[in-house]
Formats: C-alpha cells, sequence, structure tokens
C-alpha cells in the first residue's frame, strides 16, 4: 500500500509488521473469519494470494465471509445493479477455493454484498440477482451508514445522511431481506447505535450483525474522551442487546477512527498489548450478548495496518482465555457458521 492510499486508513507496512511473528495458541481451533475485503486498488491491491499469505499464519481459519467494499462494481448498466459486479468477482475467488488448489480453508464460503436500500421495493430485483450471481453463497448486504457531524471522520467513500435508518425508502428496501432469507451487516458510529435498535425492533425477523463491536470513535472530538465514550457505547450495546435478531462482530478496532495508536508505536503490537487495549469492548459486549451472538472478525486488510493478522487472532483466544470449549466454539466458528448459514 503506497503513501498516496486514501489517508482514511492506516497504511499497511509489511516490513514493520515482520518484526512482530508469534506462534499461534491453540492451532488446532477451528476459525470461521466473518469479515474480510478483496480488493484491486490503484495503490492498494489485496487478493486471493493476499489473503492466504494471512490466513496460512498457523491458525486453523475453516472458512471466510467476504464483505463489500465496492470491488469490482460493473462499469456499465443500471446503476443499481453494477454492485452485482462484487459479488461475480467474489464467487469467482471462492470456486477457486473450492477448487482445493490453495489449500484447505474454504475462502469466501459467504459473500456479503451491496444493495442501496434507499431504491425501495425495487432493491428485491437487485438482491435477487445477487442471489443468481452468488453460486449459492450469496448471504446478505452491507448498506454502510456511518454518518458523524465531522467529516474528517466520515468514510469519503460513504456520504450517508445522518437519518438513513429512519427514512422511509431505505426502510422500504430493508422490508425485502427477510423474505429472501437475507442478512442484513450494519456498520455505523457508536453514536447511531440507537438507531440501530430501532431498526431492528421494527424488523424483527430480520437477521443482522453489528459490526466492528459498533464503532466506538477516538478521534478528532472523541480524543481523550476514552471513558464517556465507553459509558455511552455501554449503555446503547445493552439496549441493543434486547434485541434477539442481533448479533455483534468483535474486531475492527484496529482502525484510524478508533484511535488507539497502535500504527503509531516503533514495533507493532503483541497480542498481550492488543488483548489488554480491547478487553473493556470485548469483555462488555460479550457480557451482553452472549457467546452465542457474537463472532470474532479480523476485518483484514483495513486493520492490518495496525497489526498482523496471526497476532491478532492470539489476542482474540487470550480475550476468550475464561471461557468455556462451547462458548469458544461459538466465538470463533458457531456462530458465524450460524448468522451466515455456512456449511458446518
Amino acid at each position: 500500500m503506497s503513501s498516496s492510499a486514501n489517508h482514511h486508513y492506516i497504511p499497511v507496512r509489511e516490513d514493520w509488521l515482520a518484526r512482530r511473528t508469534e506462534d499461534a495458541l491453540d492451532p488446532a481451533l477451528p476459525i470461521v473469519d466473518p469479515h474480510h475485503h478483496l480488493w484491486d486498488r490503484p495503490d492498494w491491491r489485496y487478493l486471493l494470494p493476499d489473503l492466504l499469505a494471512d490466513t496460512n499464519q498457523g491458525h486453523n481459519i475453516v472458512a471466510t465471509v467476504f464483505v463489500q467494499c465496492r470491488a469490482m462494481h460493473r462499469a456499465t448498466g443500471p446503476e443499481a445493479y453494477r454492485p452485482v459486479g462484487e459479488t461475480e468477482f467474489v464467487n469467482g475467488v471462492a470456486a477457486m477455493s473450492a477448487s482445493g488448489q490453495y489449500g484447505a480453508t474454504r475462502v469466501c464460503e459467504g459473500i456479503v454484498g451491496h444493495v442501496d436500500l434507499t431504491i425501495g421495493a425495487a432493491a428485491k430485483g437487485v438482491l435477487e440477482a445477487h442471489v443468481q450471481a452468488g453460486g449459492g453463497r450469496f448471504r446478505g448486504i452491507r448498506h454502510i451508514t456511518a454518518w458523524d457531524p465531522d467529516p474528517v471522520i466520515m468514510n469519503p467513500a460513504y456520504t450517508p445522511p445522518r437519518d438513513i435508518l429512519f427514512r422511509d425508502d431505505f426502510r422500504a428496501g430493508f422490508a425485502q431481506l427477510a423474505p429472501l432469507g437475507l442478512s442484513f451487516d450494519a456498520w455505523l458510529y457508536h453514536p447511531q447505535i440507537p438507531d440501530l435498535t430501532a431498526l431492528a425492533r421494527a424488523f424483527p425477523e430480520t437477521r443482522i450483525v453489528l459490526d466492528h463491536v459498533g464503532g466506538p470513535l477516538g478521534i478528532r472530538g472523541y480524543e481523550g474522551q476514552r471513558d464517556e465514550v465507553f459509558r455511552g457505547w455501554r449503555a446503547a450495546m445493552a439496549e441493543l442487546a434486547t434485541c434477539p435478531n442481533v448479533c455483534i462482530k468483535l474486531g475492527g478496532l484496529g482502525m484510524r477512527i478508533n484511535g488507539m495508536g497502535f500504527e503509531e508505536k516503533a514495533e507493532p503490537p503483541s497480542s498481550d498489548e492488543l488483548a489488554a487495549a480491547w478487553k473493556p469492548w470485548i469483555e462488555t459486549t460479550i457480557g451482553l450478548f452472549g457467546a452465542d451472538r457474537c463472532m470474532f472478525e479480523s476485518n483484514f486488510p483495513v486493520d492490518k495496518g495496525s497489526y498482523g493478522y496471526g497476532v491478532f487472532w492470539n489476542a482474540c483466544k487470550k480475550l476468550a482465555a475464561g471461557a468455556s470449549a462451547a462458548e469458544k466454539a461459538a466465538l470463533f466458528s458457531g456462530t458465524a457458521q450460524r448468522f451466515y448459514r455456512l456449511e458446518s
């Protein structure tokens, strides 16, 4: 990743990451990584060989789920249908993996694509096109709704309106998911968690997973406010936990917006350092939702600017050290398999 890469992301420095290696803890434990991306951008390429270089670091990654990232949209055709190109691309990668030629990991066994839900009921046709393109692997969509009044916090690629989760057109599109058996990945910032709670209550039959422990912010106006952010985040998460149709992804805390500063250290962080920094957020989430509604996720390559893949999974295993065997199975594979309806 070059220095010209989007400033919203922390640049990946392979030479820096290489200075921290750890043997995999509990290497036989099956892991489903339910959140990663693939893309080929002018200043950042992360395709199947790059993903495999990360997943082949000693941990037992049995399957993965791809999540939308604006990769390989169609260049022509109706605007609403152009994101179907991403599903076509990822299904091709999944087919490569399914050949067995690239190892035992079932890469992209689940696919989460994108549909602009603000097109309302017309979203049904686009969803059906994704299902057809997905070759039996398409599981749901993500429509990013992360919003903050500070434009520096916002990802410039996504500019949703503040009230999008309440809008009639968005909800008309959202209503098309459950009848097709499809799920919704929610990505927003922690002040917006109550908006998601309202949406989950309005659509109790729709399976929802909140990405990245709800997006706690730690930069700009939130810098130096960690305790206050945590209190507000925890209260909102406790209310969201009353919605049985919602699960949580445990990860995504290596992003610029979290303000944890791992990338600023002279040496890449160890799994002990990561586990210590994340413990309040991860333990609180598991305590509120239970292991059967939580799943560890890598969010690679976005989080790769802050730490290595193998070190990340060691940190997760240390955070789950006090869990029962059944709870560990849920956190590392079972919840993801059930939510995304993957093969065992």
